[in-house]
C-alpha cells in the first residue's frame, strides 16, 4: 500500500487533541510517529474514562508508538530524547507558551541539536500578543474566532457539536509540516512551524470574514442555510432527513413532484431563489408538515428517484452499518493487546488504493524497550 511518508520519524509530545491529531495524520501517511509521554500518567486524554485507554485518547493516537520520558526532572530521559532528536524529522508540541522551554524541548534547543528538524509549535493564541498566556480549549477557540456564533441557536444558546477547533488546528499543523518537509528537500534546513487555535479557526471561518471584509456583512447562524437553501425535516417515524437545494431550478421542480405539490413553485415564497431565501421560514412551515406524513424510508426512495439532493441524518451506528460505509470499506480493524481495535480509515486514496491496515493506539510506554532499550 502507498505510504508516502515512510522513512519520516516524528516525535509527538502533544497532549489532548491538537498535537496528537497532527501526529496521527502523519502516521496515517506512513510516518513513524513516536508519542513521548510522561511516565505513569501519559497523555491526560488517556484517563478521561479510566485505565489510560479512553475513547478520547484512542481517537487521535492510532498508528503510533509510545515511550515514557520525563525531560524536566530526569537528566537521563532528556539525554534519551536528545538522541532521538538527532534521528528525527519532525517534533510536535502543543504546550502553552513557555512550557516547552521548561521541559527543555524548545525549538531553539532542539534545532540546535538537529538543524534539519521541522519543529511544530501549537498554541492557543500564539507565542506573543495580548492573549498568549490565556488557557485555550476547543470552545474558547471557536468563540474567539467568530465560528461558535455560527453554530449556536440564539433562541436556545448551547455549545453544540464536536471538537472542531482542536481537530482543525491539528489538520493545519500537519499541512504546515508537510510544506516544511518539502522545502527541506532543497534547503536541507528545518523550519519552526507555528499555528494557534485562534488563527486556524479564523482561517477555517474564512467565508464569514470574507463577507464582512468584502461587503460589510456580518453572518449569523442562519446565513449559510438560507443562502444554500438547506433544510432538515422530521418524518413520520421520527427520523430526520436533510435537503440541500442549492441553485438549479430542477431541484425545486423535482421536489414539487416528490411532495405531490405541482403548484408549489407558483406560491410567492417559492417562486424564485431570492424569494425562497427571503422567506426561508415560510418554506420550512410549508414543507415540514408534508414530510411529517410519511416515514423517512418513503422520502429517501422518492427523493432518490427524482434526484433531489438529500440524505437521511444518520447516527454513527447507522453510518457504520449502512451500505455506503460498507461499500467504501470505511471501518478498518487492527489487533492489539486489548483485542480488536476498530476505527475510520484515512480518506485519502493513492492510485485508487485504500489504506486498510491500522495499528491500535499504543499502551503507555509500550515501545520503551524497542526505542529506548529499557
Amino acid at each position: 500500500m502507498a505510504r508516502p511518508l515512510e522513512g519520516i520519524r516524528v516525535l509527538d509530545m502533544g497532549t489532548f487533541i491538537t498535537g496528537p491529531a497532527a501526529g496521527m495524520l502523519l502516521a496515517d501517511l506512513g510516518a513513524e510517529v513516536i508519542k513521548v509521554e510522561m511516565p505513569e500518567t501519559g497523555d491526560p486524554f488517556r484517563a478521561f474514562k479510566g485505565d489510560l485507554y479512553s475513547p478520547h485518547y484512542q481517537t487521535y493516537n492510532r498508528n503510533k508508538k509510545s515511550i515514557e520520558l520525563n525531560t524536566k526532572a530526569n537528566p537521563e530521559d532528556l539525554d534519551a530524547l536528545d538522541e532521538l532528536v538527532k534521528t528525527a524529522d519532525v517534533f510536535i508540541q502543543n504546550f502553552r507558551p513557555g512550557v516547552a522551554e521548561r521541559l527543555h524541548v524548545g525549538a531553539e534547543r532542539l534545532q540546535g541539536i538537529n538543524p534539519r528538524l521541522v519543529y511544530a509549535d501549537i498554541s492557543g493564541f500564539g507565542n506573543e500578543g495580548p492573549w498568549k498566556d490565556r488557557p485555550a480549549f476547543d470552545t474558547v477557540s471557536q468563540a474567539a474566532s467568530g465560528f461558535l456564533r455560527l453554530l449556536v441557536n440564539p433562541g436556545n444558546p448551547r455549545v453544540v457539536g464536536p471538537a472542531i477547533g482542536d481537530a482543525v488546528t491539528g489538520f493545519y499543523t500537519a499541512y504546515g509540516i508537510l510544506a516544511a518537509l518539502y522545502e527541506r528537500e532543497s534547503t536541507g534546513k528545518g523550519r519552526r512551524v507555528e499555528t494557534s487555535m485562534f488563527e486556524a479557526m479564523a482561517h477555517f471561518n474564512l467565508d464569514d470574514f470574507t463577507h464582512y471584509l468584502s461587503v460589510d456583512e456580518v453572518m449569523g447562524p442562519w446565513s449559510r442555510p438560507h443562502v444554500s437553501q438547506s433544510y432538515v425535516f422530521q418524518c413520520e417515524d421520527g427520523g430526520w432527513i436533510a435537503l440541500h437545494m442549492s441553485s438549479p431550478p430542477k431541484f425545486w421542480e423535482n421536489l414539487a413532484i416528490a411532495v405531490d405539490q405541482p403548484d408549489m413553485l407558483q406560491r410567492p415564497e417559492f417562486e424564485s431563489r431570492p424569494a425562497r431565501i427571503e422567506n426561508y421560514e415560510k418554506v420550512v412551515n410549508f414543507l415540514a408538515p408534508i414530510f411529517a406524513t410519511k416515514p423517512r424510508a418513503y422520502w429517501e426512495e422518492r427523493l432518490s428517484t427524482l434526484e433531489v439532493p438529500h440524505s437521511a441524518v444518520y447516527t454513527s451506528k447507522q453510518v457504520v452499518e449502512g451500505e455506503l460505509a460498507q461499500h467504501h470499506r470505511l471501518v478498518i480493524e487492527g489487533e492489539g493487546e486489548r483485542g480488536t481495535f476498530r476505527t475510520i480509515r484515512n480518506p485519502i486514496r493513492f492510485d485508487g488504493e485504500i489504506e486498510d491496515a491500522v495499528s491500535p493506539p499504543p499502551e503507555l510506554g509500550q515501545h520503551n524497550k524497542e526505542i529506548l532499550g529499557r
